[in-house]
């Protein structure tokens, strides 16, 4: 008697999850902040058209997977998402966007289950694409990306669950370093305008943001394509805006880093003192053949002129092993030069061709044993140097942004983007306070909230 009220109950909420209840959209974003805060405004676009954001391992009408192709384990990352999605929900739409998209949209379309393939351009028109959708259509949206000349209008209000803000202000890259496929997917360097990056932020402010963060496909060159417009101005503009109490920028190019950008930027007291220098190697004949346009003693030079000015600013990096024609001799000379600059992190790559690129066509591709190797040696130093900053801030006073919470123990970031845990009872969650950072544990570091100071 049990089994027709159970066929009875699952077509009851079949007929619900059809007709009764609004449709639901999921994302998965994989790779870049330019990338997140792409899904964050198509988050709105479907929030605005009636949909519901849920989670990306449940059930949904709609999944989105917004993708990377900056080595080929991100093309593989993609594909992967892709086949989950289709688990989830057989009937769903599958849209899959991005730099994977724009640079394969034939490979991605014929992956099993793919309904719509958009690139880097037009996603305020996903909503409309997906909803002429039926599950059995494939279709590709993907334009010429390189004959664009205008920044595409994304714009967010709010980014649901997060107290941290991005902001992209700027797409597009024309530096073509030898290796990196971006500038063939990302097109020309289109700024937005000004007067739009202030409205936004002003949006921000209102909802409660209190941190945002510059982000671009390549953020130095804001303004290039606009006149006498620059990173800075938007810098300072932004530091006139009530509510916001933090700027940050995410990655910036050693030659932007001048005394006369440093000269104006330390008059900007709500900027945190966190930069993010691209080196990629410290051998400048390696340099050189990824078409870098500086040498490491112009890298030094810019690490020095940020310490004077802000002594305890934060210095990360990416580097890449392995780089094809890579000798021991060169491997060491970047070895020994991160040893002797000590940045605060290191975001360590082995070298993946992309087709297409210069380097991938290069002779002496480095071998993976040897590739493997050397990560691992620059692994170890960076670990190193991460654990000689943090030690320096026991006993010291820090502005801490609160952002997330697990048992007890919240979790922020201070000006320098250095992770702290303080355990409370008090509800942190998007608070500035003032913490004594009073131990290391286990690579954490934790502190105590000063009394009065929230």
């Amino acid at each position: 008697m049990l089994k027709p009220k159970v066929q009875l109950s699952l077509l009851a909420e079949d007929f619900y999850n059809r007709y009764q209840r609004h449709k639901q959209v999921a994302f998965f974003t994989l790779g870049c902040k330019v990338n997140q805060y792409e899904t964050d405004a198509m988050e709105h676009l479907f929030r605005d058209a009636g949909y519901e954001v849920t989670d990306f391992e449940s059930f949904a009408d709609v999944y989105v997977i917004n993708t990377c192709t900056v080595t080929s384990m991100s093309d593989k990352k993609s594909r992967q998402m892709i086949r989950r999605a289709k688990k989830h929900n057989e009937n769903a739409i599958i849209a899959v966007v991005g730099c994977y998209s724009q640079k394969s949209p034939d490979e991605v379309i014929a992956i099993e289950g793919v309904n719509l393939v958009m690139g880097t351009s037009d996603r305020n028109k996903i909503v409309t694409e997906v909803e002429k959708l039926d599950v059995k259509d494939h279709v590709i949206e993907v334009e010429d990306i390189m004959k664009q000349r205008v920044f595409e209008a994304l714009s967010i209000e709010e980014t649901y669950g997060k107290t941290r803000a991005f902001l992209k202000i700027q797409e597009g890259c024309d530096r073509f370093c030898s290796y990196c496929i971006i500038p063939y997917t990302r097109g020309p360097v289109r700024s937005r305008p000004i007067n739009d990056i202030i409205s936004e932020v002003k949006s921000l402010a209102k909802n409660g943001y209190k941190e945002v963060v510059l982000t671009g496909i390549h953020v130095a060159s804001y303004g290039k394509d606009l006149g006498d417009i620059r990173l800075i101005d938007v810098i300072k503009a932004i530091n006139d805006i009530d509510g916001i109490h933090r700027i940050r920028t995410s990655s910036v190019e050693p030659l932007i880093i001048t005394d006369d950008f440093l000269s104006e930027l330390k008059e900007v007291d709500k900027f945190c003192p966190h930069f993010h220098l691209s080196l990629q190697s410290g051998s400048d004949s390696v340099l050189e053949r990824m078409n870098r346009r500086y040498d490491k003693a112009e890298y030094k030079s810019a690490v020095d002129k940020i310490r004077k000015i802000y002594p305890d600013a934060a210095i990360t990096t990416d580097i890449i092993v392995g780089f094809p024609g890579e000798s021991d001799a060169e491997f060491e000379e970047t070895r020994a030069y991160l040893e002797d600059i000590n940045l605060y992190e290191m975001h360590i790559f082995k070298f993946s061709p992309r087709e297409g690129t210069k380097a991938a066509a290069m002779d002496n591709q480095v071998k993976p044993e040897i590739k493997n190797h050397r990560s691992e040696v620059l692994i170890e130093l960076a670990e190193k140097n991460k654990l000689e900053f943090e030690e320096k801030l026991v006993g010291k006073e820090v502005e801490v942004l609160f952002e997330s919470s697990e048992n007890g123990i919240y979790e922020g970031h201070t000006m320098n983007y250095v992770k702290v845990h303080v355990q409370s009872d008090m509800d942190l969650i998007g608070e500035i306070a003032r913490v004594n950072i009073d131990r290391l544990e286990n690579k954490k570091i934790y502190g105590k909230i000063i009394q009065n100071e929230i």
